[in-house]
């Protein structure tokens, strides 16, 4: 079996549980690490996420930060890639490599304009060919993570 570096899903201010319950089951399922930056608009005490249905929630490496720029400052050589409909390049464009950061914004509206401002050449799209706004936020991420899964490698029996 190969040795690899987990990739992160960063979810930035995630608003809606089951979006990001989803997400974790993605993460678990994927052996990547999830992490939930700044205030959170739900609960992760054990009694909501019991309700919830997410007993899987405990095999999931998750990771609790205050702000991005301390999960940045604390992985300064990490790579962060920023999605956002507004990306120049599609997220096949992108060159993943084992251990990469895929940030997602919040479901209301998304990464603040500064950080894809500052990121142009790491700010990523998901192609929309209809009058959609948008994706539902584990849509997205699940598509993201396994194209990395892909040009990594990952995705064989090998």
């Amino acid at each position: 079996m190969k040795l690899f570096t987990p990739f992160n899903i960063v979810l930035v201010e995630p608003e809606i549980p089951p979006n990001t319950g989803n997400i974790a089951r993605l993460c678990g399922a994927t052996c990547s690490t999830l992490h939930l930056v700044g205030k959170l608009g739900f609960s992760t005490d054990d009694r909501s996420l019991k309700r919830a249905g997410l007993d899987y929630w405990k095999e999931v490496d998750i990771r609790y930060w205050n702000s991005l720029d301390e999960i940045q400052e604390a992985n300064p050589h990490g790579r962060f890639f920023y999605t956002s409909k507004k990306g120049k390049k599609t997220f096949v464009e992108a060159m993943f490599r084992d251990g990469d950061f895929l940030v997602f914004g919040k479901e209301t509206s998304g990464l603040p304009e500064s950080l894809l401002a500052a990121n142009p050449d790491s700010t990523i799209r998901i192609p929309i060919f209809g009058r959609v706004r948008s994706l539902n936020l584990s849509t997205a991420a699940g598509i993201v993570l396994y194209e990395a899964l892909r040009q990594t490698g990952r995705l064989s029996d090998e």
